[in-house]
C-alpha cells in the first residue's frame, strides 16, 4: 500500500505554508522520493532548497477532471515514490475525490483560514463539512484577535467529534476555551442543561471530561439502547443537525441505570446523573459515562433535534 497523505483547505488558508514547513523537518527527511500533487497554486510558493532536500517532485494538477485514480496511477509509475501528499483544490468536491485502490490515506488534515472561517462556514457549509469530515487533524491560523473561538471548535466538533484542533495565532498555539467561557455554572451543585447547552457540554465533555467528574448534570434526552451494551446501561442523549436536514448525527454518553429495562427505544427522559470518567469499549478509551441518580418520563422538547448551524 502507498502512504498518502491529504491537505486540504480553501485557498489562501495556509496549505502550501503548512507542506513547506512539513518537508524541512527532519522527521521528514526520510529515505526515497516524495510526490507532491498541486491541485492549486496560491501565493505561498515552495522552497525549491526544501524540495531538493526532502527529495520531493512537485506535479501539478489544474482540473479536477484531471484528478483520476488512472492518472495517479500513471505519475506513481514515472517517478515511484515512497509517499504522496496531496494538496487538494478547496473548490473541487472532496466527497468526489478518488485514489487507486493501493493507495492508503494515512493522515488527513484540514487548513483554516480562522479570518474567514465564518463566511465559508455560512455560505458553504456544505464544502466545509466534506472537508472536516475525515480529518484527523484541524489547524486555524491567523487567530489574532478572534474571540469566539470556543464557537468555531464547537462547529467543527459537531462535525467530527474525533479530529485534535490547533488554533494558532502568530507567536503560535493557542488555547481557545476556558472554563469561564461555559454558558453554565461549572461550580453549581446541579448543571442543568437545556435545547441551547447540550451540545455546549457534550462537546466539551469530549475534550474536557476532567472539568465533569463528580458534577451532577440534568438534562432531557431520547433514550437508545445499543444492542452491544452491557445490561443496566443505556445511552440518553439528543439529535443534532450537524450540516443540513439531511445530515444527522446522534449525541449522548453510556449511562448506567439498572432500571432501564421500563423505558422502550426513544422514549423521552429527565436524566439526572453523576459524571464519572471510566474505560467504556466504545469509546476505545476512557470517557464521561452518567451513572443516574433519577431517570423519569418527559414530554418531547419542542425542537428535538438541537443545531449548531
Amino acid at each position: 500500500m502507498k502512504p498518502v497523505y491529504i491537505i486540504n483547505g480553501f485557498l489562501g488558508s495556509g496549505k502550501t505554508e503548512f507542506i513547506n514547513f512539513t518537508l524541512d523537518q527532519p522527521y521528514f527527511q526520510s529515505s526515497g522520493k516524495t510526490l507532491l500533487l498541486l491541485c492549486e497554486e496560491g501565493e505561498e510558493e515552495y522552497d525549491p532548497y526544501v524540495l531538493k532536500r526532502s527529495k520531493t517532485i512537485v506535479e501539478t494538477i489544474e482540473e479536477e477532471a484531471d484528478f483520476t485514480p488512472e492518472k495517479m496511477v500513471e505519475l506513481e509509475k514515472k517517478y515511484h515514490p515512497e509517499r504522496i501528499i496531496i494538496e487538494y483544490n478547496g473548490m473541487w468536491k472532496f466527497r468526489d475525490l478518488r485514489l487507486p485502490w493501493h493507495w492508503k490515506v494515512e493522515q488527513q488534515i484540514t487548513t483554516i483560514d480562522a479570518s474567514t472561517f465564518p463566511m465559508y462556514f455560512t455560505n458553504m457549509k456544505s464544502m466545509v463539512s466534506d472537508m472536516i469530515r475525515k480529518s484527523e487533524m484541524i489547524i486555524f491560523n491567523r487567530c489574532d484577535g478572534i474571540e469566539d473561538l470556543n464557537t468555531y471548535k464547537r462547529n467543527v466538533k459537531a462535525l467530527n467529534q474525533t479530529a485534535e484542533i490547533i488554533f494558532e495565532d502568530q507567536d503560535g498555539e493557542i488555547d481557545e476555551i476556558m472554563e469561564e467561557d461555559l454558558p453554565y455554572d461549572l461550580k453549581a451543585d446541579k448543571i442543568v442543561l437545556d435545547d441551547n447547552t447540550y451540545g455546549i457540554w457534550y462537546l466539551d465533555s469530549l475534550d474536557h471530561v476532567d472539568r465533569y467528574v463528580g458534577k451532577t448534570i440534568e438534562f432531557i434526552g431520547m433514550v437508545m439502547k445499543p444492542e452491544e451494551f452491557p445490561k443496566g446501561y443505556f445511552v440518553p442523549g439528543r439529535m443534532a443537525m450537524t450540516c443540513c436536514a439531511e445530515d444527522m448525527t446522534f449525541l449522548g454518553f453510556a449511562c448506567v441505570y439498572d432500571k432501564i429495562d421500563l423505558y422502550q427505544e426513544r422514549d423521552w427522559v429527565k436524566v439526572t446523573a453523576v459524571v464519572k470518567k471510566e474505560y467504556f469499549a466504545d469509546y476505545e478509551g476512557e470517557g464521561p459515562v452518567l451513572y443516574a441518580e433519577s431517570v423519569t418520563k418527559a414530554k418531547q422538547p419542542k425542537e428535538p433535534v438541537i443545531s449548531f448551524t
